[in-house]
């Protein structure tokens, strides 16, 4: 089993910057890979960003240059720094674990982005 404990959402302009963070309750690098993952209002869930255990990372082609996965290992956490926001990120964020060949989730965090 793996809790995932997200922070870091909030309300921010147009073009600012948040940071949002995500500790498991195991050592990250048990853990196959994490990401973190965003749904808006009546659409699907989407991948926007992750890294796996060995360190490699890949990203939604919307957020490539704009946003940045990394982890920190001591403290069990991964980061989604979030630059040059859109109105089009806002968005519940979810950070997702697999660990054991089993997806697990956090609770979600809100992010909105407007003017």
């Amino acid at each position: 089993q793996v809790q995932l404990v997200e922070s870091g959402g909030g309300l921010v302009q147009p073009g600012g910057s948040l940071r949002l963070s995500c500790q498991a309750s195991v050592s990250i690098f048990t853990i196959y890979a994490m990401g973190w993952y965003r749904q808006a209002p009546g659409k699907q869930r989407e991948l926007v960003a992750a890294i796996s255990r060995g360190g490699g990372t890949n990203y939604a082609d919307s957020v490539k240059g704009r946003f940045t996965i990394s982890r920190e290992t001591a403290k069990n956490t991964v980061y989604l720094q979030m630059n040059s926001l859109k109105p089009e990120d806002t968005a519940v964020y979810y950070c997702n674990a697999d660990f054991a060949v089993k997806d697990y989730w956090g609770q979600g965090t809100q992010v909105t982005v407007s003017s």
